[in-house]
């Protein structure tokens, strides 16, 4: 499983949209044969900031998302609406396990 967590900043001005926004590339991503999960979240120390938690099946799938044509139209469009200075837009960490989510 590989399980990624990211934080965007927005710009303030598009940060109560966000969630219409991003609704077309996280619908097609959470449509994916090996996602698990693709959920946002919004800080609520920073209303500019939203939080993203994904996880997918394996290597392949992964390899899958960043190859789809959503993740390269999403790679295009998305990133005009964050902030442009350097480094504060996205933070990210990545982590391949060996094991499936256990509840």
């Amino acid at each position: 499983m590989i399980f990624i967590t990211a934080k965007f900043r927005i710009r303030p001005e598009y940060a109560d949209d966000w969630p219409r926004i991003a609704a077309d590339f996280t619908a097609a991503t959470r449509a994916e044969p090996g996602c698990l999960w693709f959920d946002w979240s919004r800080s609520v120390d920073d209303p500019t900031e939203y939080v993203l938690v994904e996880a997918f099946r394996d290597d392949e799938a992964g390899a899958a998302h960043v190859q789809s044509e959503h993740f390269r139209t999403a790679q295009r469009t998305l990133p005009r609406i964050w902030p442009r200075r350097p480094g504060s837009s996205t933070r990210r960490c990545r982590r391949r396990t060996g094991r499936s989510w256990a509840r």
